[in-house]
């Protein structure tokens, strides 16, 4: 396992905690965020609710963002 000081430079810039912890997992811990957006969004009109929309925007949002950072991962 590999230990990060706060001042020690991250390799391709990502976020110390994705290097600490390896790649595969935070990938798929990042497709159960995604999984749960889509069926937020998905069941949003069974439920008619529009705050699911809303909520899954947001999730697949923040999803989406993430996944440059562990892709870049070595």
């Amino acid at each position: 396992r590999q230990t990060l000081a706060k001042d020690e430079k991250v390799k391709h810039g990502s976020y110390p905690r994705v290097v600490c912890c390896c790649r595969k997992k935070s990938l798929l811990f990042n497709d159960v965020v995604l999984i749960t957006a889509t069926l937020h969004t998905g069941f949003s009109r069974r439920a008619k609710s529009f705050e699911m929309i809303l909520i899954g925007r947001f999730l697949e949002g923040i999803g989406a963002g993430r996944t440059p950072h562990y892709s870049m991962l070595m």
